[in-house]
């Protein structure tokens, strides 16, 4: 076309005005017009959906696509009549709107897919719409997909994605929806799949908490951008412009061409997917048609330049215009270095153990009965020997077994071919039925093959009769991760980002922004490991949380962050049978069971190695078979004083730690008593660590009973296990080493390979240098590997690392490292050993100073009787030439701590890391003895609560026996203060978390005392909104006040106020999902989490009706009653000096206005005191809550702590407003409190006369 006599090409943009008008398609179009030849044109909204093709505007070049609202078929009409270069393919963008086209054509194209199927339930064939369910999978038209899974509606307009998880990572299912606020999936208890519609079911893909998004122009050229993946919690990262925060990354050259492949199989140029990043390989997971970058100055250069390109390429020559393809010099590739630095940080090896959890607790019983040899061989129980049942189906199989042989021996108590102890199937059967529900996180049944049956002592009635084969039947429960023990690993990973760059100050603060800024940019490879164990995988999601500072359930944290090491052996030894540690054993138990003291060759014998915390324990044992009577007999006293407890009323109903019953503990400990002791009085050695166990968590968990003597027993125990438990694992240092190379060689093996992969150059976890702009160092990248194992696994590595021979025996650095391993005596929950590799990139590869490795180690969590306990000190082992290296500040370890390190030499890794404590985490901070901060903490919860109730109820009495007062004030004075009671009252449930750091009562209690708190705020906001109201219509209108305010008009006020909350509460409260309610750790009480749509809609209007219309109404009334006040006192002032100068009457009697107008601005005044405290109190909540919904950003717990406590004092203020503020409630209240009889008081009016109507 041609423009006042010059050729232009006229580029039409043809989309709904929220996507022409946007600030990234503003900044491409201006960049176009640069080309001299290109003019733009943006089609109005208004011609799009109102004007007949025909009536559009004229282009050359249709830039369009489709969008919400956006008539997508006028738009092909336009391009058929009118011929324009479409950039988009206009007809594909109708198959965009289909994932089941979307999906068959990327699989025809070879683009790599996630495992799908798709049910159709749209469809006339029968084969297609096939859907059986089960508890952990669903079969879509024969196909299975194991829990967890996708569940995607096929329509891509959709976007209410479900992911459903398995039962053993606690069932329930992840519900993703197009973003609102800062929400952009929310976690619900629903496991069932959706019955209506059709869906894709597809297999999930665990990312590690990311995805990529990848924007194509053309088919040469792709921007990729990573940012938290919605499904991880939730929460949705956003910058300072509301923008939601993703950050670029280097596409590999296998993405490049999926990239290619997809922008031309849709045929469009510009063209946005999805790309997960799973198990070594790219997946396509959607495709989302045109899509821009929305921040990124080198994209809009870019994407302009090449849209420019592709439009004069194609209709240059036909209009006549000269133009050539540009040639431009390549950019130089991009090299990363680390200026001002040393050492660049680029791995860090983790191995944990669990945090604290319950008693493990185990029963074996011989079986034989035909049902039993059903199950194990239904489940392959002879291919192997033995078979582990954990799913739901296989553990209700074997309860419907035991309930079927008990009613068996109930019908025919003589019944002969049941041989199962009947005990032993009541037991059975009562482990199975606890919580109501399965999981495999927390019960377990083994069954292992017994060809001649279980070895038995020999008796005159089995003599002669031929051995039979049977089942040994393995029950194990407990061992389940506490309340404690989720604080313990969420803290230790809060504190283990400090030993990440920019990661130096208290963790409690704000902890490790480093790594949080280096894990949100991308530039972190993260891999968490985890064994079988359901305390372990639990344990590992509850560290990433605190180490991501993630919010919400640790459901999905554990399926898309946790990787199961079961299959490979890597952090689950299942060989507790082999010869050598049986061997190792027998030995143990035989030198334990000595009845006369330890002599110093026993002593030798036993601790070979001489570790001083090993032989202090033997010391302190003495006789061993003394001390295992002095266990036994406290046992004994232990189980009576529990009986006791049960039969005393005062303990009625008493639910203990974990929500555990007298009885049940009760029947623990008898079990314990039982295996301990035989019947011929020998003490069963095997049963020391459980022993333990139990003690070490009732003393921890359960002091509140005042059990007496459980310290001796506990120290008793503690004496015989700190010999027994490490020496399992090998007495001499040829066994240990040898043992623990047996069991942790996979993971030595593995730890080598994560260190030799940093030799490697790294691509996918670095950023790509041209985009990211506001990273300072985009060059930067760490690899974090993290494995959460039991304490076999740390006992064996922790061997293998220190007996290895790694270095010189008579350095006298590596011997006090020595030392400190030789005094730790147990290696307790959280236990760390920590690797970190360094690297100096300015020193030549061949150098051994261009790597330096260390190694820290942490005992763990402190026990209630550590606080004593003292290790060595001085610095630990350190290579030579160490002290010359120059390590910055943030990386350096304190000189305090022992620690000694591993460096690279020509002989490969020397090794012994820093035993410096990362985070030595306080069980008895947690359940026991209180910290001073948690002491004031607890003080400052429990004196609101008191305080506001008990100032209130004073206030009703005050204000039900001022006779005086007017009565319409007192109604709402009344309301307020009995709503504020209620508040008080309230307040009180988190009195007891406040000590135990958990919330105890239950779900249904969080969700009730959640909303009854802001039922009662929302009656407390409206009555004071009701009081200025009526002293509004006092002050301004007192003839016409007594029709306005009647009481018949207070009473239906007042109600309506009570009903209005009570009504938005119950129905916010029962349409919400349960998990929206949920207690706040470091606050102490439930607070609502509002985050899907629904809930969402209930929020905002419920901000508005309860907050900011009586907020806003209330500032304005006072403002006008102040300002009303203010102009009647200088009239009444202006009449006074008038009438002054006419008469000598001066003294006040010829004007009684004044005194009134005073006792009006007094009463005014108070008010507005009073209202302006509530918002005071109450600003900084809401002001936190609003920002938590819409920033990712933590808030310190402390700060949280002071807002939500500032907010419930509140009505405490008003009893010391009113105190000081009104000389009439002074006086009142102190006659009442002195006389201590209201019929014998006489009480002044608290407020003004004013307040209401005055005949004189």
């Amino acid at each position: 076309m041609e423009d006042e006599g010059r050729k232009t090409i006229i580029v039409g943009i043809c989309a709904m005005s929220k996507k022409s008008m946007s600030k990234p398609m503003k900044e491409i179009l201006l960049r176009l017009e640069r080309f001299e030849y290109i003019v733009t044109n943006i089609f109005s909204e208004d011609v799009i959906l109102n004007k007949a093709v025909e009536d559009w505007p004229l282009c050359d070049c249709l830039v369009s696509f489709f969008s919400q609202g956006f008539p997508l078929q006028k738009a092909v009409q336009y391009a058929e009549l009118r011929k324009p270069f479409v950039i988009n393919d206009l007809h594909k963008q109708f198959d965009l709107l289909d994932r089941r086209y979307v999906y068959r054509v990327l699989k025809e194209e070879g683009i790599g897919l996630p495992t799908y199927a798709v049910l159709d339930r749209d469809s006339n064939n029968p084969n297609e719409c096939e859907l059986i369910e089960t508890d952990d999978s669903v079969e879509v038209n024969g196909q299975i997909f194991h829990k967890p899974f996708v569940e995607k509606p096929v329509s891509a307009e959709d976007h209410n994605i479900y992911i459903y998880y398995p039962i053993s990572a606690g069932g329930g299912s992840q519900r993703l929806f197009r973003k609102i606020g800062s929400r952009s999936s929310v976690y619900s208890p629903e496991s069932k799949v959706r019955k209506k519609g059709s869906y894709i079911y597809e297999e999930f893909m665990p990312t590690d908490g990311t995805d990529v998004k990848v924007y194509t122009v053309g088919p040469d050229y792709a921007h990729a951008e990573a940012r938290k993946s919605p499904a991880l919690d939730g929460k949705v990262e956003r910058d300072s412009e509301g923008k939601e925060v993703r950050y670029p990354v280097i596409l590999t050259n296998l993405e490049k061409l999926i990239a290619r492949k997809v922008s031309l199989a849709f045929s469009q140029t510009v063209c946005g997917f999805d790309l997960l990043r799973a198990h070594g390989r790219s997946y396509v997971c959607d495709v989302n048609g045109f899509s821009f970058v929305k921040n990124s100055s080198k994209y809009y250069d870019d994407c302009a330049k090449i849209l420019g390109n592709v439009i004069m390429r194609e209709l240059a020559q036909s209009y006549d215009i000269p133009w050539n393809i540009p040639i431009e010099e390549e950019e130089a590739s991009y090299v990363p270095t680390t200026s001002g630095t040393m050492m660049e940080l680029r791995c860090v090896i983790g191995v944990m153990r669990h945090g604290d959890r319950t008693p493990k607790q185990k029963m074996k019983m011989e079986v034989k009965h035909q049902k039993f040899f059903e199950l194990f061989s239904k489940y392959s129980g002879y291919k192997y020997g033995k078979i582990k049942l954990k799913r739901p189906t296989q553990l209700q199989e074997v309860l419907d077994v035991a309930r079927f042989l008990l009613a068996e021996l109930k019908t025919n108590p003589d019944e002969t071919e049941i041989e199962e102890k009947k005990k032993n199937l009541e037991q059975l059967k009562t482990v199975l039925e606890m919580y109501g529900h399965f999981s495999g996180i927390n019960r377990k049944v083994q069954l292992k093959y017994k060809p001649n049956g279980r070895c038995k002592l020999s008796s005159s009635e089995d003599e002669g009769k031929k051995p039979e084969p049977s089942l040994l039947l393995i029950l194990k429960w407990g061992g389940e991760l506490t309340p404690a023990g989720r604080v313990q690993a969420e803290e230790l990973g809060r504190a283990f980002r400090c030993i990440y760059p920019g990661g130096q100050g208290e963790y409690a603060g704000f902890p490790g922004c480093g790594l949080l800024r280096l894990h949100s940019t991308y530039r972190h490879d993260l891999k968490i490991y985890a064994s079988d164990e359901g305390r372990v995988q639990m344990t590992a999601a509850a560290f990433t949380k605190g180490m991501l500072a993630l919010e919400g359930e640790l459901t999905p944290i554990l399926v898309q962050m946790v990787k199961s090491a079961h299959t490979n052996g890597l952090l689950d030894f299942d060989k507790d049978s082999s010869s050598q540690q049986s061997k190792i054993k027998e030995r143990l138990y035989e030198m334990m069971g000595k009845t006369s003291n330890f002599t110093d060759e026993d002593i030798n014998k036993l601790a070979p190695t001489n570790a001083k915390s090993l032989i202090d324990s033997l010391k302190l044992v003495g006789n061993p078979s003394n001390k295992c009577e002095e266990v036994y007999k406290g046992i004994k006293s232990l189980i009576n004083q529990i009986q006791d407890r049960k039969q005393d009323p005062k303990y009625k109903d008493t639910i203990l730690y974990h929500n555990e019953s007298l009885e049940l503990m009760l029947k623990r400990w008898m079990k314990l008593e039982r295996d301990f002791k035989s019947k011929n009085g020998e003490f069963d050695i095997t049963k020391i660590p459980d022993i333990y166990d139990c003690i070490k968590y009732d003393c921890l968990h359960n002091n509140t009973l005042n059990l007496k003597n459980t310290e001796e027993l506990f120290v008793s125990a503690q004496a015989l296990a700190d010999v027994i438990i490490p020496q399992e694992y090998g007495i001499t240092a040829k066994e240990k080493l040898e043992l623990g190379a047996g069991i942790c060689l996979p993971l030595l093996r593995k730890i080598r390979t994560d260190l030799e992969k940093n030799l490697e150059d790294e691509t996918v976890h670095r950023l790509n240098p041209k985009y990211s702009h506001g990273v300072l160092s985009p060059g930067r990248h760490v690899r974090t590997r993290l494995y959460f194992t039991s304490e076999s696994h740390i006992h064996s590595l922790l061997n293998c690392l220190s007996l290895g021979g790694l270095c010189d025996e008579n350095d006298d650095q590596w011997n006090r490292a020595m030392q400190y391993l030789a005094a730790v005596k147990e290696l307790n929950y959280m236990t760390q050993i920590v690797i970190m590799l360094y690297e100096d990139p300015n020193k030549d590869p061949a150098s051994d100073e261009r790597f330096h490795v260390e190694l820290h180690f942490s005992p763990g969590a402190k026990g209630f009787e550590d606080d004593d306990t003292t290790y060595p000190t001085g610095s630990g082992f350190r290579p030579a030439g160490s002290s010359k290296l120059k390590i910055p500040s943030d990386l350096d370890t304190d000189s305090s701590s022992d620690s000694f390190q591993l460096s690279e030499t020509e002989d490969g890794l020397v090794a012994l890391p820093s035993l410096s404590d990362l985070a030595r985490l306080r069980i008895s901070a947690i359940s026991g003895k209180n910290s001073p901060v948690r002491r004031l903490k607890h003080g400052f919860c429990s004196a609101p609560a008191t305080g506001r109730s008990g100032s209130n109820i004073l206030n009703v009495i005050v204000l039900k026996s001022t006779k005086t007062l007017p009565l319409n004030s007192r109604y709402f004075m009344v309301s307020l203060a009995i709503a504020d009671i209620g508040v008080g009252i309230q307040t009180t449930f988190a009195i007891h978390p406040s000590i135990t750091e958990c919330w105890s009562y239950g779900d249904v209690a969080c969700r009730l005392t959640g909303g009854l708190q802001f039922m009662l705020c929302g009656i407390s906001i409206h009555s004071l909104w009701a009081i200025s109201i009526e002293r509004y219509l006092a002050i301004n209108y007192p003839l016409r006040y007594p029709f306005y305010v009647t009481t018949h008009r207070c009473y239906i006020c007042i109600a309506l106020i009570w009903t209005v909350n009570l009504a938005w509460v119950t129905l916010l409260v029962s349409r919400t999902d349960p998990s929206h309610y949920s207690y706040g750790e470091g606050v102490y009480v439930c607070l609502p989490q509002c985050n899907d749509p629904e809930c969402a809609r209930f929020n905002a209007i419920g901000a508005t009706v309860f907050g900011i219309i009586p907020e806003t109404t209330m500032i304005l009334i006072y403002s006008k009653i102040m300002y009303v006040s203010w102009k009647h006192n200088r009239m009444i002032a202006h009449r006074e000096i008038i009438t002054s100068a006419l008469s000598t009457n001066t003294n006040g009697i010829l004007f009684p206005e004044r005194s009134k107008t005073k006792r009006k601005f007094r009463s005014a005044k108070l008010s507005c005191v009073v209202t302006g405290a509530f918002l005071v109190a109450w600003a900084p909540f809401v002001t936190w809550r609003m920002y938590a919904s819409m920033s990712s950003a933590p808030v310190p717990s402390e700060m949280k702590f002071v807002f939500t406590w500032l907010a419930f004092s509140n009505s405490l203020w008003n009893f010391l407003i009113y105190s000081a503020m009104s000389t009439a409630f002074r006086n009142n209240l102190s006659r009442i409190i002195m006389a201590g009889c209201l019929r014998k008081t006489f009480v002044e009016p608290l407020m003004s006369t004013s307040m209401s109507y005055d005949p004189t």
